[in-house]
């Protein structure tokens, strides 16, 4: 079997066990990607009535059109659970998110839930994480900003983000990141980045060709913010 064909198997296989974790009548968090994508139609097969909300105009037109409600996040303040993958998972569970561009309304969605689920094909499992790492910049001050970052940073060839950031990328070498996390914050312009730290991640489903290995990271209520 050709590998891209097992792991898009292993997407789908991870999609779907985490579609049986999600209870009726309950709010849920979508997110954006191609693993994402074969969790819409598990959990739209299941017939549920739960409240959605989507992290990007793709994942919200995808998930409406198989019949899921969505709403606006602008009248809940918590869900019940959010699910999503990633780029890269580390041992501990750090995560790199947002090759879709999506991290800042990712990483949002993943805080106001109460079990954030990560869904990834056997490909995604790093011993540690590397760049590049998604940026999300304003675009007042783009220049300065850049400059600040250096020339580790460098803007990405696609469209804004929804919310009108500019999308970039990180390809510099960090010794951790937590270093990496205090560095970038330490810009004002930059309005999110990919790192999402250990606190805000409760499962990660990994597909592999002979099922789905299932990753406890930690409690959410033990949580803190990155």
């Amino acid at each position: 079997m050709a590998v891209i064909d097992q792991l898009e198997q292993e997407k789908r296989a991870a999609a779907e066990a985490a579609a049986l974790l999600v209870e009726d009548h309950t709010r849920v968090g979508l997110g954006t990607g191609s693993t994402v994508a074969y969790l819409l139609p598990a959990l739209a097969a299941r017939k549920l009535s739960i409240r959605c909300v989507a992290t990007s105009p793709r994942t919200e037109a995808a998930a409406t059109a198989l019949g899921l409600a969505v709403e606006p996040f602008t009248v809940l303040d918590r869900l019940d659970v959010a699910i999503d993958g990633a780029d890269q998972v580390a041992p501990d569970g750090w995560l790199v998110k947002g090759g879709g561009g999506a991290h800042l309304r990712e990483k949002i969605v993943a805080a106001a839930a109460e079990r954030f689920v990560v869904i990834v094909s056997s490909d995604k499992p790093v011993a540690e994480l590397v760049a590049p790492v998604p940026l999300e910049l304003e675009g007042f001050g783009l220049a300065a900003t850049l400059s600040a970052l250096g020339p580790a940073a460098r803007l990405r060839d696609a469209a804004g983000t929804p919310d009108g950031g500019v999308l970039a990328d990180f390809h510099g070498a960090f010794e951790t990141p937590e270093a990496l996390v205090a560095r970038l914050a330490a810009v004002p312009g930059v309005l999110a980045h990919g790192l999402f730290a250990p606190a805000l991640v409760h499962d990660v489903l990994v597909g592999w060709p002979d099922g789905v290995e299932h990753r406890r990271i930690r409690p959410r209520a033990s949580r803190t913010l990155h």
